[in-house]
């Protein structure tokens, strides 16, 4: 299956123009987010030529650096020798490669002038306001997908190696060029004694040289491999994949903090006979717990209560600064920091629920999904949510906004 590549743009209609779902975007070559997602979201890839005219990287090289020292970004550090003419390198990877997890200081880093190394820095869109504008582009996608932008900045040369990511990615060519390989993946087996998951029999099936503007989309589980071209920075923006062991194990704990101790029930076994076999495990009493786990599980709402905290937690190494109460006749914006959602029932926001019906449901939706609100809706607010609002502005988790 070849990677589509984008070449014109059809004209949006009248019947459309309405329907931010339904217009065409050069974000996605022409296409509406409706008509991406049904074509190719986790189907196949797509090549998309200038989806972001004019771009310009959401942060310069030497900000970027100061950001890799810091203690509250994750960073990592790939540097790939290339073999030996007549060395032996493990089949596959070709070259001798090392991985060092930040912070690293600008003296940790190779020079400009060395080749094939390569700066990972994750979470972007938590700290550049351009970087956080740009992952709003995505937002076609639920946010309880939504994971983050990463940037990748590459000396002539630099990469991480042929491999496949589990989770869907959109790959921006922000600076310079990246030459792109992507092909089907066919052989999961990964390089022996290589600190990085490299394909040991990678076989591309296209291949495009990406210009600042320039796009790929790639599924999960699609083998790709991106070689800079001379200096370079790509953004990636990437998306959660819930796992489902590692899903029923948060929310089976979230479900137990939230069980009310009140309606305390104990085992009892008055008709408990005398046993000859003391070690073995009373079957009323795994009666006894299977039930209680069936009880606790029982509560649908106590369910989605607790995938709401767990999808809106935020990441590690996340930190609000301290704020004030609100000003009269000013709105609010969320800080980019802030996973808000909400379903029927709740709204859900860094990883707490709130309980909300009628106009304060409908207003912190709209505060979810546009991720500000005018002074106009702040004024219209109930005591309940414009107290919940001072809230979470002294937490620092929105903040004044000024129409």
């Amino acid at each position: 299956m070849k990677a589509s590549s984008s070449r014109t743009q059809p004209k949006a209609t009248a019947s459309v123009a309405s329907d931010p779902l339904q217009q065409a975007l050069p974000l996605l070559g022409g296409l509406s987010p409706a008509q991406f997602m049904k074509r190719y979201w986790q189907k196949k890839p797509l090549l998309i030529r200038q989806a972001v005219p004019g771009v310009r990287p959401p942060i310069d090289r030497a900000s970027l650096f100061e950001m890799a020292a810091s203690e509250d970004v994750e960073s990592r550090l790939i540097v790939q020798q290339p073999a030996k003419k007549g060395g032996k390198a493990p089949k596959g990877a070709q070259a001798d490669w090392t991985l060092r997890h930040g912070p690293m200081p600008r003296s940790a880093l190779p020079k400009l002038a060395q080749s094939h190394w390569t700066l990972l820095v994750q979470g972007l869109d938590l700290h550049v306001p351009a970087a956080h504008a740009l992952m709003q582009q995505f937002r076609f996608v639920p946010d309880a997908r939504l994971d983050d932008v990463m940037i990748s900045y590459a000396t002539d040369g630099g990469g991480v190696g042929p491999h496949y990511d589990s989770y869907d990615v959109f790959l921006l060519q922000v600076h310079g060029q990246r030459r792109w390989r992507i092909g089907r993946l066919r052989d999961e087996r990964l390089c022996p004694d290589v600190p990085l998951k490299i394909l040991s029999h990678f076989e591309p099936e296209e291949e495009w040289v990406l210009e600042p503007g320039d796009m790929l989309y790639l599924p999960p589980r699609w083998a790709h491999d991106g070689i800079a071209q001379g200096e370079c920075m790509t953004c990636s923006v990437g998306f959660r994949v819930p796992e489902a062991n590692g899903l029923a194990a948060e929310l089976l704990l979230r479900v137990a903090d939230n069980i009310d101790d009140s309606k305390r029930q104990l085992y009892r076994d008055p008709d408990q006979p005398a046993t000859a076999e003391p070690a073995r495990m009373p079957a009323n009493l795994q009666a006894f717990a299977a039930e209680a786990v069936a009880k606790a599980l029982k509560d649908p709402q106590q369910l989605q209560s607790a995938l709401g905290e767990v999808m809106t937690e935020p990441k590690p190494r996340v930190w609000f600064e301290a704020g004030e109460p609100l000003a009269d006749g000013v709105g609010v914006r969320l800080d980019p920091r802030t996973r808000m959602m909400y379903d029927d029932q709740r709204i859900f926001a860094n990883g707490e629920s709130w309980r909300a019906a009628g106009a304060d449901a409908r207003l912190l939706r709209r505060l979810a999904d546009a991720r500000s609100l005018s002074a106009k809706d702040v004024a219209r607010c109930s005591d309940d949510v414009r107290d919940l609002l001072d809230q979470w502005a002294e937490d620092g988790w929105l903040h004044p906004l000024q129409d």
